[in-house]
């Protein structure tokens, strides 16, 4: 994950799903699923704290295997950890 500070005053959000060697059906199943995930548990927090960030999250080969619950709950902890803190 990438952070910078959001000149947009608001959260923005990109999603990178390198090809590993999977096909196109896996790629875009890990984008969604980091995409909802990033919407129910980092966006939110953000929004509370009126963090505004720019955030890249580029997806590693081993998070094809990774089950929905358990990128939630990296998310999670990554927003916990990004919303608190302060980038000026």
């Amino acid at each position: 994950m990438f952070v910078a500070e959001s000149p947009a005053l608001r959260v923005r959000l990109a999603v990178v799903v390198p090809k590993h060697g999977r096909k196109i059906v896996e790629r875009n199943r890990l984008k969604r699923r980091l995409r909802e995930s990033a919407r129910l548990e980092l966006l939110p927090r953000c929004l509370d704290r009126g963090v505004a960030l720019d955030i890249l999250i580029r997806a590693r080969s081993h998070a094809y295997e990774a089950e929905f619950q358990r990128l939630r709950g990296e998310i999670r902890e990554l927003a916990e950890v990004l919303c608190s803190q302060s980038f000026s």
